[in-house]
């Protein structure tokens, strides 16, 4: 009789046991399905907005809110790299740095990226100045700033090599940075602040026609080509907006801002 009400005991724990995990795994499917379909919604309209102008404006808008024309020369171009090296973003913004350098030829130039100190010789920072004296920089002009991991501890150890709160200061990064760069250093402590985004140049849609000396089927410019380049750049702008959105939230949640 003890036997059989302790197997009956057993039993019932089990099904008990059966239903609380077949109710949890129940659950967990209806929230798995509840955010595939909110997941499908979020790229349609993704999707969607990739067919209109509003990705770009939005990237622009992070590029350029906060410049303002660029009226006397800044004392320390800052370079705030992007990386490794060589690498899209990176080549971009010390592009955009030596057209500033030699378009200000007394500014001193501050490149800001961390680095090994026991192979300095060999890192993304070193090759960076290499890039920049390639480009024709004069070396003495450059000043290395190692220490800072991201755009707020960047800005702090910048403070410290500048030591003037109100020296000119022009930023130089991805257009969609400018933004929390400048409000970063600006909170770091610095009052004469600008930037320069390093946009990429435009390709002429045009020299994707087909020649009309081959007897086929030509495309006006701009037929299909959104379907075949803009759409997949404006995705592109969508993903980097919305993540820097995310580090702007963040630094002003964290006060750097």
């Amino acid at each position: 009789m003890m036997k059989d009400a302790a197997q009956q005991k057993v039993k019932a724990w089990l099904g008990s046991y059966k239903n609380k995990v077949l109710k949890i795994v129940l659950c967990m499917n209806k929230v798995v399905r509840k955010i595939i379909f909110v997941a499908g919604c979020i790229f349609i309209f993704m999707l969607i907005l990739s067919f209109t102008d509003y990705p770009y404006f939005a990237y622009h808008w992070l590029g350029t809110s906060l410049i303002k024309p660029q009226k006397q020369t800044p004392d320390y171009i800052v370079l705030l790299g992007a990386g490794s090296v060589p690498g899209n973003e990176t080549l971009l913004r010390i592009y955009y740095t030596a057209e500033m350098a030699r378009k200000y030829p007394s500014s001193k130039i501050i490149v800001a990226l961390p680095s090994d100190s026991l192979d300095f010789e060999n890192s993304d920072h070193q090759r960076m100045l290499h890039q920049m004296i390639h480009s024709g920089i004069d070396s003495s002009r450059i000043i290395s700033e190692t220490q800072g991991s991201n755009t707020y501890t960047q800005s702090r150890h910048i403070f410290k090599i500048v030591d003037q709160p109100q020296a000119r200061l022009l930023l130089v990064s991805s257009p969609e940075h400018i933004r929390r760069s400048i409000l970063t250093f600006r909170k770091t402590g610095f009052t004469n602040l600008n930037g320069q985004p390093a946009f990429e140049g435009f390709f002429d849609e045009n020299l994707l026609v087909e020649d009309p000396s081959e007897k086929q089927s030509l495309q006006k410019p701009g037929q299909n080509l959104s379907l075949r380049y803009n759409m997949w750049s404006y995705l592109q702008y969508e993903i980097k907006v919305l993540r820097e959105m995310t580090a702007l939230a963040y630094y002003k949640v964290k006060g750097y801002i």
